[in-house]
């Protein structure tokens, strides 16, 4: 994950490019660069670290100019080293920034080896700066020797391309990779994020799949993936509604619920092309990594701890290893036999939860590997560990977490998929779980639109000190989520346990003041879930059931029956998982309680 920002314009842009950069460094700060036209040539400054290593490089040695890209890295191909951060260029005569992944990059960089270019990078950006300027020694136009280029790519990408005969023109493409276009008066500008250029502009374009643009101070010219001209609509920023800002919601825990349709696509997005996986996403290495991965050991804390546990489903059904799951905690203070071939595997929302880093830190040097799962660049999880999936959730303000745990899940199961690679998942399977995934903002929106009815169910629960949760299978840790939601933002004692489990203990609870919430997906363990609900009935027991099948699960007296949008059972436990947040966030609502800062609670648990 990366972030690109560019300008051309009528005036100095080095200070617009610095700021959109500071915007965009919740994508990463491994290093940052600015590649500038100064009147005479292509001019390049590149600093490790974050954006202001960048900024004091540019102070001594500023870069005037009115043509411009920039660049803030997270490593995928090479270390986090100045001659492998961004902008990349082919000789003096051509700059680019990349953002994602070219997966036939290596075959790519032989042919170019063979035709006399030399690489100084280990990156695989270089590789589309050296195939675009052999098109232009071979006396290609600047347009047509990028969208040349792009055709031969494979993978996902957005980029940001200058070159010194063309000091008017800023060039950009499209494809899995998020870029945006601001529109500004007398120039124009692209980055990854509109909030990088919030401060020179409110108007935007957002480039399609497979666009190709070319930007100038007066002009936006767009074509299509099949190389026609089109025109994309501009869109007004609306400003009242960002990171930092509860726009029309009551409160940011509500917005953040709202918020997971979009950021799981955001998840998702450079990081899937063509029905497939780009496991390079995982960082420098990946492939041989899990090449060698026979078990996995996850820990994690709270919600990441639940998150853990529905992988654990994943993992062992789809990739048929063993995978452990604890809770950091207990893990970091026992004795810990793990077999060879294990990957330590970390799920945190901010990347400095104590337990789980100091986890990581005792065991590194006894496992294969280490993956994290995480939401925060540059956090100490990503920084330590050997491979990081960024889930790009955004800030999460709401103390209960929400957007963060869907956007595990599907970082999560983009992990199983890059596991089951090395243990027998055909393409086939791979093209049906991304098919699906590729339908889950949809299938989210869907369980949204059941918010009214769930406000209406939760005036059941208001008066109510007990209630519990039953799930099986993977639903059995999304039960486990759903109350240990209710509790952190109503105070009501919420209990969670696998359906089975019943008879075992917890039905000796259940009363006619004792709630009882129930995840149902239509599955092959629904018959024997049903039974476990009779017993509740049997015992005066009152049900609230989200269920997957409305027609074989009716609503009666003391049965409450909400239908949850029909879904692929892989996305199950992240589509559920939605209507428990409601329902948690609107009995907290009635009962008067702190939504967002509940008591005795932080954000990021960074003590023991």
């Amino acid at each position: 994950m990366c972030g690109i920002v560019g300008a051309v314009a009528a005036r100095p842009v080095s200070e617009i490019l610095l700021e959109g950069l500071r915007r965009l460094e919740y994508r990463g700060y491994d290093s940052a660069g600015m590649a500038v036209w100064n009147g005479e040539a292509i001019d390049r400054r590149r600093a490790t670290g974050k954006v202001q290593s960048l900024a004091d490089a540019l102070a001594e040695q500023p870069l005037p100019g009115s043509l411009g890209i920039a660049h803030t890295r997270w490593a995928t191909h090479g270390k986090p080293e100045e001659r492998n951060a961004h902008p990349h260029m082919s000789g003096p005569r051509l700059a680019i920034v990349h953002n994602g992944i070219i997966e036939n990059f290596e075959v790519l960089k032989r042919e170019l080896i063979g035709k006399g270019f030399e690489f100084t990078s280990e990156t695989d950006t270089e590789v589309v700066a050296h195939l675009i300027c052999d098109q232009l020694n071979s006396g290609v136009e600047l347009l047509d020797a990028v969208r040349n280029s792009v055709t031969r790519l494979e993978g996902a990408f957005a980029l940001g391309v200058i070159e010194q005969d063309h000091p008017d023109r800023l060039i950009c493409a499209r494809q899995g990779s998020p870029l945006v276009v601001g529109v500004g008066i007398g120039e124009n500008f692209i980055a990854s994020d509109q909030l990088a250029l919030l401060q020179v502009t409110d108007r935007f374009i957002f480039l399609d799949e497979g666009d190709f643009a070319c930007l100038t101070t007066d002009k936006i010219q767009i074509w299509d993936k099949d190389a026609q001209p089109v025109e994309r609509e501009i869109h007004q920023y609306e400003h009242g509604v960002s990171a930092a800002d509860k726009g029309e919601f009551k409160h940011y825990m509500l917005k953040e619920i709202y918020e997971q349709p979009t950021v799981v696509k955001a998840t998702m997005e450079g990081r899937i092309a063509n029905g497939r996986l780009l496991e390079q996403a995982f960082g420098a290495g990946a492939g041989e990594i899990f090449d060698k991965v026979k078990q996995v050991q996850i820990v994690a804390c709270g919600t990441s701890y639940h998150a853990g546990l529905v992988a654990k489903y994943w993992i062992e059904d789809l990739v048929g290893i063993p995978c452990l799951v604890e809770v950091a905690s207990e893990f970091r203070y026992r004795k810990v036999v793990l077999s060879e071939g294990t990957l330590f595997l970390s799920v945190s929302q901010s990347g400095e939860t104590a337990d789980t880093l100091a986890a990581l830190r005792e065991i590194k040097d006894k496992v294969l590997a280490s993956l994290t799962v995480c939401n925060v660049p540059g956090s100490s999880l990503v920084r330590e560990s050997d491979l990081s999936l960024m889930t790009n959730a955004g800030p999460e303000i709401g103390v209960a977490s929400t957007k963060a745990f869907t956007t595990q899940l599907v970082g999560l199961l983009l992990t199983t998929l890059a596991l089951g690679r090395r243990h027998g998942m055909t393409e086939e399977k791979e093209a049906e779980i991304v098919a699906a995934l590729q339908t889950l903002p949809e299938k989210l929106e869907e369980a949204l639109a059941m918010d009214a009815d769930i406000e209406a169910m939760s005036a059941a629960f208001a008066e109510k000190h007990h209630s519990l949760f039953l799930g099986r299978g993977p639903l059995y840790p999304v039960a486990m989520e759903g109350a240990l939601k209710l509790k952190e933002i109503s105070y009501i004692h919420a209990e969670s346990y696998p359906a089975g489990e019943l008879k075992h203990g917890p039905l000796a609870l259940v009363d006619k003041d004792m709630p009882v919430v129930t995840v149902a997906p239509k599955n092959g363990m629904l018959d024997k879930l049903k039974a476990n609900l009779q017993e509740v009935q049997a015992r005066g027991g009152e049900l609230f059931v989200f269920a997957g099948d409305s027609d074989n699960l009716q609503p009666e007296e003391g049965v409450h029956v909400l239908q949850v949008p029909d879904v692929a059972p892989i996305l199950e436990a992240i589509v559920y998982t939605v209507p428990l947040q409601l329902l948690s966030y609107y009995v907290a609502v009635l009962k008067g309680t702190d939504v967002d800062q509940p008591r005795n609670l932080a954000k990021s648990v960074t003590v023991e």
